[in-house]
């Protein structure tokens, strides 16, 4: 965010905000559509089936000695061996978690210094259908148990339960940043510095506030905050070129968005969107607006990225650094090929399988894996077709 522009107050913000979603925009096709890209050659890969018959599958991590963590939505953490082998037995000790709607378990993230801490960190909806929103927790794995959980952080409350976000990635100063969403009913709150609605915090591994974010000392403003105006990141990844933190949200019916950081940057929602409403009327009639971060790339009609990660492995040196983002609705992964900081084209790996997507990481071995949405879900790997 430029700090020689005059912006309105934080209040005049979300009196805006509220303005725009009174009035309502109708619109067709926002400009900067654009139209379904061609899809990958299935011959180029292949797909391994190593998981089948998981409920509602949101995340996939992966621990030093090759196993991997997958979340259920419903409450249950599941290991999977390294050679494929689901544990019959869900992780015990997880905390009390609210599964209502698009709630529930969601991310899983390895401690970097496990072998160490031998931790892990978990996000969930945490609270009831009044009043709920993420938490954070760190706890230590042992063999089939967590146990010396501590409750990090938990987000401002809200009712209804849509719009989460709840992706965890780490910093390279050993920090954390953690999406949340607006909460859906109270999308103007996004605009709002005092509260954690549409924000990515940023925070230390121990839950505590890092003294260089932000907004720390700012009358009004939540310290945890480091960027604001989001609606529903659901894909975070910390980018290897140089470090920066890129995110993937949702819009609603359009206006999908994929952004990158700069601590303190204002990202627009829901004041500057190309979005189309449920309704199918303009979110707001401004594409863009002085003083708020321009996405790198926008998706109208909706795809709906449920995860976003950057591919680094081996296995297919051609896609070396391209995005990979998740898509629920276009029922595919987005393969998003860079030059730079430079959108150079994108493609759609696994258009063939028409089901939807959860999650995608770049595996350790240089393979793709990815989790399917829904119940029954799958994990999947892609391989070269020779391997």
């Amino acid at each position: 965010m430029n700090p020689n522009i005059d912006m309105p107050s934080a209040s005049r913000r979300r009196r805006l905000a509220a303005g725009l979603l009174a009035i309502g925009f109708l619109a067709g096709l926002p400009e900067g559509a654009v139209a379904e890209p061609a899809r990958v050659d299935p011959a180029r890969y292949r797909i391994v089936a190593e998981v089948e018959g998981l409920e509602r599958p949101w995340s996939l991590a992966f621990l030093p000695d090759g196993r991997r963590l997958v979340t259920e939505a419903v409450g249950r953490l599941r290991i999977v061996g390294p050679d494929g082998a689901l544990d019959p037995e869900p992780v015990r000790g997880l905390p009390p978690i609210y599964t209502a709607g698009q709630g529930g378990l969601m991310d899983v993230a390895v401690d970097p210094d496990f072998g160490e801490t031998g931790r892990i960190f978990l996000s969930f909806l945490h609270g009831d259908a009044s009043a709920n929103n993420v938490r954070l927790v760190s706890a230590r794995l042992g063999d089939g148990v967590l146990d010396d959980l501590r409750v990090l952080f938990t987000a401002t409350p809200k009712s209804g339960d849509s719009n989460h976000g709840s992706r965890i990635a780490f910093l390279p100063d050993g920090t954390l940043a953690l999406s949340l969403g607006d909460g859906f009913d109270r999308r103007e709150e996004a605009q709002n510095p005092a509260n954690t609605l549409g924000k990515i915090v940023r925070l230390n591994r121990d839950g505590s506030i890092p003294p260089d974010n932000p907004f720390v000392g700012q009358d009004g403003a939540a310290p945890e905050i480091l960027t604001l105006g989001h609606r529903n990141v659901q894909g975070i990844a910390l980018d290897p070129a140089d470090g920066a933190l890129l995110i993937a949200e949702h819009g609603p019916r359009g206006g999908d968005e994929l952004n990158r950081l700069v601590p303190g940057g204002n990202y627009g929602w829901p004041l500057a969107s190309r979005g189309l409403d449920y309704t199918f009327a303009r979110v707001t009639p401004f594409a863009a607006l002085p003083g708020f971060e321009a996405p790198l790339l926008e998706w109208t009609p909706s795809i709906a990225p449920s995860g976003l990660a950057i591919y680094e492995g081996a296995l297919f040196p051609e896609w070396r650094g391209a995005l990979l983002v998740p898509a629920l609705v276009e029922k595919a992964v987005r393969l998003v090929r860079r030059d730079g900081q430079s959108i150079t084209g994108q493609a759609l790996l696994l258009a063939e399988l028409e089901t939807r997507i959860r999650d995608v990481r770049s595996a350790p071995d240089g393979s793709i894996q990815v989790l399917t949405d829904g119940t029954p879900g799958r994990l999947l790997r892609l391989v070269p077709p020779s391997s």
